[in-house]
C-alpha cells in the first residue's frame, strides 16, 4: 500500500514521446539527410545553388545554379552537401516528381558549363527530370558550347534531356515567369539570406522539440521508479519536489509553443503586411512544416499532462490514504471508549426521580459522543469519496468505512435502546401513580351518586352520562388494562415494582367491575321507564268506519327487517355505552307520543255522524270515502316515518339494526317521504276542494295522471 510503483502509465508515456521524436525526424527528413542548415551555413551563403521555391508545370521543384565565378573551384564535398540539403527540403511527394535544374551561364565560358554538368552528373542526389542551360552570350563561347555539348554529351552520361537556351525568353517558354526569380526574368520574390534564416530557425525549433521530448522521457522514467515514502511529511516533501520539476518542464513546453507561433508569424510576414502578395511554395512548405511540428508539440504536451495527472493523482492518493489511516485510528479509539462507557450504563431506576436523573446522565453521554460520531461519519464519507474517485487502495478503505459505520450504528442503537428503556421506566412509574389516582376519583364518583335521584329517567341519564364521561377519561389518559399493562412493562419490572403494580392493577380491575355493575343496573332501570314505539297496522280498506288502533289489536306489524324484534325487547338489551345524548332520547319520546296520540280519544265515530252519512248523495259519499281513506293513508305513512325511519338514525339503537341494512335506509323505504309530502300537502288539499264540487273529482285525477306522464 505504501510502496507503489507506476507501471502502465510510464510505458505509454515513453511510447508516445518516442513517436513524437520519430515524427519530428520524418518531418525534417533526418533519415534522408542528417545535415542541417547550421552545419553547412558557409556553403549555403556562397549561393552557388539555390532552391527558390519555384515549380515546373507539373509541380517539380526548381534548383537554380546562378552565375558563380569560382564554381569549378568548389570542393566536391561542399557541392555534395549543398545538393543533398537542397534536394531534401521539398516534400517527398514533390521530390518524387523530379527536379528541374536551371544553369545560368550567360556571362561565363564553356568550361564553366562543362564543370557544372559534370558535377551534376556525378554528385546530384535527387531525381532529375530536366536541365536547362542558358548558354554564354558571347558568340565565340556560345559556338564552343554548342560544339562541346554535341561532343561531350555521352561523356556526361545524362539520362535526362538537356535543353540549351539562348535567352531567358526561351526559358519562359518552358517555365512560367511566376516560378522564376528576378535574375531569370521572373516575378518570384526570393531573398537568400531570409531563406537561410527561416530554415535555420525551423530546424532549431525541431531540434528543441526533440530535445524536450527526450527530457520528458527521462523525467517520466525517474518518476516511475520513485518509491513512495511511509510518512505524511515525507510524502508531502516528495510531492512538492515533483511539482517543481514538472512546473519547470511545463514552462519549457509553453516557451517552445510561443517560439513556434512567433516563427510561423515571421514566415508569413510578407503576406500579412501586403494583402495582395502571395507566398511562394517554398515559404508555404516552411509554414506547413512548422504546423506539423506544432502538432507534435501539442501531442507532447498532452502526453506529459496525462502522465503527470496520473502520477500526481497517485501521490495525492497516497497522501490521502495516510491521512485517512491516521484519522481512522484516532476516531476508532474514541468510539471504543464511548462504547465501553455505554456498556457500564445498566441502571433503569426505581423511582421517578431516579429515572429522571438517569435520563440526564444518558443525555450527557449522548452529547459527549456526538462530536466523535460526526467525525466518524465524516471520515466514512471521505472514504466513500476516495472509493468513488477510484483510489488505488479501495480494498483497504472500504472495510475501514464499514467498520466506522458499524461502530456508529452500535453506539446509536444501544443509545436509543437504553433511552427507550428509561422512558418506559419513567412512564411505568408515572402510570402507576395515574392509575391509582384515577381509581380513587372513580370510587368517589360512584359514592357521590344518590340512589333517590336515579328513580326518574332524567336522573338515570345524568348518572349514565357521568359514568360514561368518567370512563372516557381512561381513553384520554391511555390507561391500559391489566393484561396490556403487563405486556407493555413486564421486561423492566423489578420485584418491588411488580408487587406495587399488581396492587394498583388489582385496584383498577375492581373499580372497573364496579362501574360495569352500576351501568347494568342503570340500564335496566332505564329500560323499564322507556315507552316502546307504537306498532303501525294498516286500516281495513273495505270500511271507512275503522275504529282507532287504541281499541283494536293490530293484526300485522310493518316490518323493519327480517326477524326484527320489537323496540321494547331490543331496547332492554341496549348497552348504555352506545347511548346518545339526552336530546336524541327526548326526540324519540316525542315521536312515540305522536304515534300514541294519532287518534285523540281512541273512540269510534258518533252514531249521529253515521246516520247523517246515509242522507248524502252517492257522489258526495264517494268523495267522503276518498277523503277518509286519504287521511288514513297519510297517518299510516307518518307513523312509519316516525316509528321506523327516524329511529334508524339514533346511535343508541344502531346495534339493533342488521349490518346489511345500516346506512341503507333509502334503499329499504324508497321514496316514502316524497309520497307523504305529496299526499299530505297536495293531493289531500285538492280532494277537499271537490267536496262542494264533485264534478272536479275526475279532473283532479286526470290532472295528476297527465303530470305523471309528462314527468
Amino acid at each position: 500500500m505504501l510502496f507503489l510503483k507506476e507501471e502502465m502509465a510510464p510505458q505509454e508515456f515513453t511510447r508516445r514521446l518516442a513517436t513524437v521524436i520519430t515524427h519530428v525526424d520524418e518531418i525534417m527528413q533526418q533519415e534522408i539527410r542528417p545535415l542541417v542548415a547550421v552545419d553547412i551555413i558557409e556553403q549555403l551563403h556562397r549561393q552557388f545553388a539555390i532552391l527558390s521555391g519555384g515549380r515546373g508545370k507539373d509541380g517539380a521543384p526548381i534548383i537554380t545554379f546562378p552565375e558563380f565565378v569560382g564554381f569549378k573551384h568548389i570542393p566536391d564535398e561542399d557541392f555534395l552537401n549543398v545538393m543533398t540539403y537542397l534536394t531534401s527540403v521539398p516534400s517527398v511527394e514533390a521530390a518524387s516528381i523530379g527536379f528541374i535544374v536551371v544553369i545560368d551561364r550567360r556571362r561565363d565560358k564553356w568550361s564553366s558549363v562543362k564543370a557544372s554538368l559534370t558535377r551534376i552528373a556525378v554528385a546530384f542526389p535527387g531525381n532529375l527530370q530536366l536541365i536547362f542551360i542558358l548558354r554564354p552570350s558571347r558568340f565565340i563561347q556560345r559556338t564552343i558550347t554548342d560544339i562541346g555539348i554535341k561532343y561531350y554529351r555521352d561523356e556526361f552520361k545524362m539520362k535526362v534531356p538537356i535543353v540549351m537556351l539562348n535567352s531567358i525568353s526561351d526559358l519562359h517558354g518552358y517555365i512560367d515567369k511566376s516560378q522564376l526569380t528576378e535574375d531569370l526574368g521572373g516575378t518570384l520574390e526570393y531573398r537568400h539570406s531570409q531563406w537561410i534564416n527561416h530554415r535555420t530557425a525551423l530546424e532549431n525549433f525541431a531540434l528543441a522539440l526533440k530535445t524536450t521530448a527526450q527530457m520528458l522521457q527521462t523525467f517520466g522514467d525517474c518518476l516511475a521508479t520513485t518509491e513512495l515514502p511511509r510518512s505524511v511529511s515525507s510524502t508531502e516533501d516528495l510531492l512538492m519536489s515533483h511539482i517543481k520539476q514538472r512546473d519547470k518542464l511545463q514552462d519549457e513546453l509553453k516557451l517552445l509553443g510561443k517560439q513556434g507561433a512567433t516563427l510561423v508569424s515571421c514566415i508569413q510576414e510578407p503576406a500579412t503586411k501586403i494583402p495582395t502578395s502571395k507566398l511562394n511554395l517554398n515559404t508555404l512548405d516552411n509554414v506547413a512544416t512548422m504546423k506539423r511540428l506544432l502538432v507534435q508539440l501539442d501531442e507532447t504536451e498532452k502526453a506529459f499532462s496525462q502522465f503527470w495527472f496520473e502520477h500526481h493523482l497517485k501521490l495525492n492518493q497516497c497522501l490521502q490514504l495516510q491521512h485517512f489511516e491516521h484519522n481512522f485510528c484516532e476516531v476508532k479509539f474514541a468510539l471504543d471508549n464511548l462504547l465501553a462507557e455505554q456498556a457500564e450504563f445498566t441502571d433503569i431506576g426505581d423511582s421517578v426521580i431516579r429515572v429522571e436523573q438517569l435520563l440526564k446522565e444518558h443525555k450527557k453521554l449522548e452529547g459527549e459522543g456526538q462530536e466523535h460520531l460526526e467525525k466518524a461519519q465524516l471520515l466514512a464519507v471521505i472514504g466513500d469519496q476516495l472509493i468513488q474517485n477510484h483510489h488505488y487502495a479501495v480494498d483497504s478503505i472500504r472495510p475501514r468505512c464499514a467498520e466506522l459505520r458499524h461502530l456508529c450504528d452500535d453506539f446509536i442503537n444501544e443509545n436509543k435502546k437504553k433511552y427507550d428503556i428509561l422512558e418506559k421506566s419513567l412512564e411505568l412509574h408515572r402510570q402507576l401513580d395515574k392509575v391509582s389516582q384515577w381509581c380513587d376519583a372513580g370510587i368517589y364518583l360512584l359514592a357521590s351518586q344518590a340512589v333517590d335521584k336515579c328513580q326518574s329517567r332524567e336522573g338515570v341519564d345524568i348518572a349514565l352520562n357521568d359514568i360514561e364521561t368518567f370512563l372516557g377519561t381512561a381513553k384520554e389518559y391511555q390507561l391500559p388494562g391489566p393484561k396490556e399493562f403487563y405486556n407493555q412493562f413486564e421486561v423492566m419490572l423489578t420485584l418491588d415494582v411488580k408487587v406495587k403494580a399488581q396492587k394498583v392493577l388489582q385496584k383498577l380491575g375492581d373499580v372497573q367491575e364496579i362501574f360495569h355493575k352500576r351501568q347494568m343496573s342503570l340500564m335496566k332501570l332505564a329500560a323499564r321507564q322507556t315507552r316502546p314505539v307504537q306498532p303501525v297496522a294498516p286500516h281495513p280498506e273495505s270500511s271507512p268506519k275503522w275504529v282507532s288502533p287504541k281499541i283494536s289489536q293490530p293484526s300485522t306489524l310493518v316490518p323493519l327487517a327480517p326477524h326484527q324484534k320489537t323496540s321494547e325487547e331490543a331496547y332492554g338489551k341496549t348497552d348504555l355505552n352506545s347511548l346518545e345524548k339526552e336530546d336524541d332520547e327526548t326526540k324519540f319520546e316525542v315521536k312515540n307520543e305522536e304515534i300514541l296520540e294519532s287518534s285523540p280519544d281512541g273512540e269510534s265515530p258518533e252514531p249521529e255522524q253515521l246516520e247523517g252519512s246515509k242522507n248524502l248523495s252517492p257522489s258526495r259519499r264517494i268523495i267522503r270515502d276518498l277523503l277518509e281513506t286519504e287521511e288514513t293513508y297519510i297517518k299510516e305513512i307518518k307513523n312509519i316515518i316516525d316509528g321506523y325511519i327516524m329511529p334508524m338514525d339514533f346511535i343508541w339503537l344502531k346495534h339493533l339494526i342488521p349490518e346489511v341494512l345500516q346506512n341503507n335506509k333509502d334503499f329499504l323505504f324508497g321514496n316514502i317521504r316524497e309520497l307523504y309530502e305529496f299526499h299530505n300537502r297536495t293531493f289531500l288539499k285538492e280532494l277537499e276542494k271537490c267536496t262542494e264540487n264533485p264534478e272536479l273529482l275526475a279532473r283532479c285525477f286526470l290532472k295528476r295522471v297527465s303530470l305523471c306522464s309528462q314527468e
